[in-house]
Parts: structure tokens; C-alpha cells; sequence
């Protein structure tokens, strides 16, 4: 079922409505990096926005995947809710978007009691099956992240560091970033940095922002010259100091 732009416009600035949109300042996670991908067919059209970065609340940096689209699949099943009437009311709530989480780096003692420290001894970890050295305390001013201490280095630290050099191996495979997509759908754009509105003021939506005023565009018209952005990016973490605070 394709949606014009004022729909998907809507659908967006309702999902900022339902806390299911992505704030780039929530106060809950620690932002590292950002992706965002369009999808389209003759029948649906599809948009995906993925969020790298750490909670503490979660105990390991994980990559958030916001999927919507005009149709959706693989759903979270009836099994994952307390009852099927819950059930039902997430669908009725939610039609035209849905979220899966990726864990990226393995778990494992690199991660302190406190679940905020890297631990001291920690000279590598576990990325997708694959090995990767730690930077040195020294090295990561080169990677455009200050530390706060340099003898005790935080896992949003860590994050964000990572994200300079592993970016594409801590953001979703294909796999997961379809995962909700249907197959026929053809990616059409992808982004790594784009102004993105700050959601947190309620007077700030998707209606109103440029940036997805035209992404709605393209997902219409599969013609990505509707794309001419004239607000510099501001997805890189340093634009939202408010993130993980909480």
C-alpha cells in the first residue's frame, strides 16, 4: 500500500508522538553513530534509521534499527506479549513501524561490575565473530573522542571511538536492516549524516524538517534528486551533549 508524502509525514511525526522515532538526544543512551536507508517499490516504500551507541540500562552497546514502512513483515509475534489483546493493541498502535535491536560486540569481562568502565586489563573485543584491538588511551583524541579520564575509559568512550574505525561492521548487515522490509522493496538512498530534528521539543517533527520532507519525496518518486539538503548534518554525537545523561 504506497502512502503519498503527507502520509508518511504523518506516520513519522505520530511515531515521535509514541517515543518511536529516533531522538538522537535521549537521555538514556550514549549516541555513536547513524545511518539512514530508503526503500521503495511501485506498491510500498520503506525507511530505515539506525542508532549505535550504549545504555547502561542494556549492559552491552547495541545497534537500535527503526523500520517504517507501508508494509511490514516479520513482526514480533503474539509470543512476546503478555496476552493477545496486548498483542493486538501494540499492532493497532503501531501499523506502519517496528524496531529490532543488534548486539554488535560480544559480552563478555571487558565490561565493568558498574557496567559504565571499560576494564583495565581490556586489550581487545569481540566485533561480529572477529577480534579488535582496543585504541591506546593516546589514540583517541585521533579519533575525535576526549576522555574524560584517561586512566578509566567509559564504554560510551569505547563506542564512539569504535565507530570511527569499525563503523560499518557495529551497524546492521543487510539482513537485520531488511529484516522488517519486504524483498521487493530496491534501496533507493542511504545516508551516513543528514540534519535530523530534535524531537525531544514537541514543536520539532518530521512534517517540519526539510531533511524528510524531501526523503518523502524520494520515497514517492524512487528520484533522489528530491535530496538537496540546505542544513548542515547533525547527526554526529557531538551535536546532542544530552544523550545518555539520564
Amino acid at each position: 500500500m504506497r502512502h503519498d508524502a503527507a502520509e508518511i509525514l504523518a506516520i513519522l511525526d505520530a511515531a515521535c508522538d509514541r517515543f518511536t522515532f529516533p531522538m538522537l538526544d535521549n537521555g538514556y543512551v550514549y549516541l555513536a553513530a547513524t545511518r539512514l536507508a530508503l526503500f521503495r517499490s511501485d506498491e510500498d516504500s520503506a525507511m530505515t534509521i539506525e542508532v549505535f551507541g550504549y545504555s547502561v540500562r542494556a549492559g552491552l552497546p547495541d545497534t537500535h534499527v527503526y523500520t517504517f514502512a507501508s508494509t511490514l513483515q516479520n513482526r514480533k509475534p503474539i509470543s512476546d506479549y503478555e496476552s493477545e489483546h496486548a498483542y493486538r493493541d501494540y499492532v493497532a498502535a503501531n501499523p506502519f513501524n517496528e524496531s529490532n535491536f543488534v548486539r554488535p560486540i560480544d559480552d563478555g569481562p571487558w565490561v565493568d561490575e558498574d557496567l559504565y568502565f571499560v576494564t583495565e586489563r581490556t586489550r581487545d573485543v569481540v566485533v561480529r565473530g572477529r577480534r579488535v584491538l582496543l585504541p591506546e588511551p593516546e589514540d583517541y583524541a585521533s579519533l575525535g573522542v576526549k576522555l574524560d579520564d584517561p586512566s578509566r575509559v567509559t564504554i560510551f568512550e569505547l563506542c564512539r571511538a569504535l565507530a570511527e574505525i569499525e563503523r560499518d561492521t557495529l551497524l546492521a548487515t543487510e539482513a537485520e536492516l531488511r529484516h522488517h522490509i519486504p524483498e521487493l522493496l530496491t534501496e533507493v538512498l542511504r545516508l551516513d549524516e543528514w540534519h535530523h530534528p530534535d524531537v525531544v521539543d514537541e514543536t520539532q517533527r518530521p512534517s517540519g524538517s526539510e531533511t524528510f520532507q524531501q526523503l518523502a519525496k524520494v520515497l514517492l518518486t524512487g528520484d533522489e534528486r528530491h535530496y538537496a539538503p540546505t542544513h548542515r548534518p547533525n547527526t554526529h554525537w557531538r551535536h546532542w551533549p544530552d544523550g545518555g545523561i539520564l
